[in-house]
């Protein structure tokens, strides 16, 4: 079983437009794919569900769509924050905050994470305004910040300064809708994650297209670099 799965929530707008609605329907449709799994990771026994919900690049979409997710994200938050918690759920968050992100945003995902800080059943880790070049680059700039000598600066250096340190990596990534790029999503991470594709859009997604995934990931072969023994 994977302890950390990372998921690429990609197609909210394809899923709209085949429809012949408007995109933000597309990412409303979408709140059903991420609960029923997160809910089917958590029946799995999944320890780490990080979920790319709005990149450091998506600021460039339309000025109608941006807002739209703000107040999204900080609806999902409302709406199911306080069962996620029941359920023993921590809620975490990967990504800048102080750039951008509308400060009643920022005020329910602190809410968000105080409540939930001490539940161990499993931790959902939503990456917003997140990007992994970002990551890396705020990571190098605290090491400046705290004086590190160059001859110090190694692999665990840099790790204890990413956004969660505590988080190990994921043992697989998901990335949905029949696109094949990492899109900037946790580059360090990632190195040795197993990379799992499907063609369902994201709204469609469901605990089973989870479990098939989880399937996939059980008949890989992991080195890590090394040989089979």
């Amino acid at each position: 079983m994977p302890a950390h799965v990372a998921v690429v929530m990609d197609g909210n707008g394809r899923w709209a437009q085949r429809r012949g609605l408007v995109r933000t329907e597309g990412h409303g449709a979408g709140e059903v794919a991420l609960f029923d799994t997160t809910y089917g990771a958590l029946a799995a026994g999944v320890k780490t569900l990080t979920v790319y919900a709005f990149s450091t690049e998506n600021w460039t979409r339309p000025i109608d769509e941006v807002r739209y997710l703000m107040n999204f994200n900080r609806g999902i938050l409302d709406r199911h924050t306080e069962d996620l918690h029941a359920e023993g759920v921590r809620i975490t968050f990967s990504g800048r905050r102080n750039w951008r992100v509308p400060k009643g945003v920022l005020a329910k995902m602190d809410w968000a994470e105080e409540l939930t800080k001490k539940n161990k059943r499993m931790t959902l880790n939503i990456a917003f305004n997140y990007g992994g070049r970002a990551e890396i680059v705020d990571a190098v700039a605290q090491l400046v910040r705290d004086k590190v000598s160059a001859d110090k600066v190694d692999e665990k250096a840099i790790r204890a300064r990413l956004y969660h340190p505590e988080i190990p990596d994921p043992d697989m990534v998901i990335r949905t809708s029949g696109e094949y790029r990492i899109s900037n999503f946790l580059l360090w991470e990632m190195a040795y994650a197993e990379l799992i594709f499907t063609d369902v859009l994201w709204p469609d997604f469901r605990r089973e297209d989870l479990f098939a995934a989880i399937e996939e990931f059980q008949g890989r072969e992991r080195r890590f670099g090394g040989l089979d023994k």
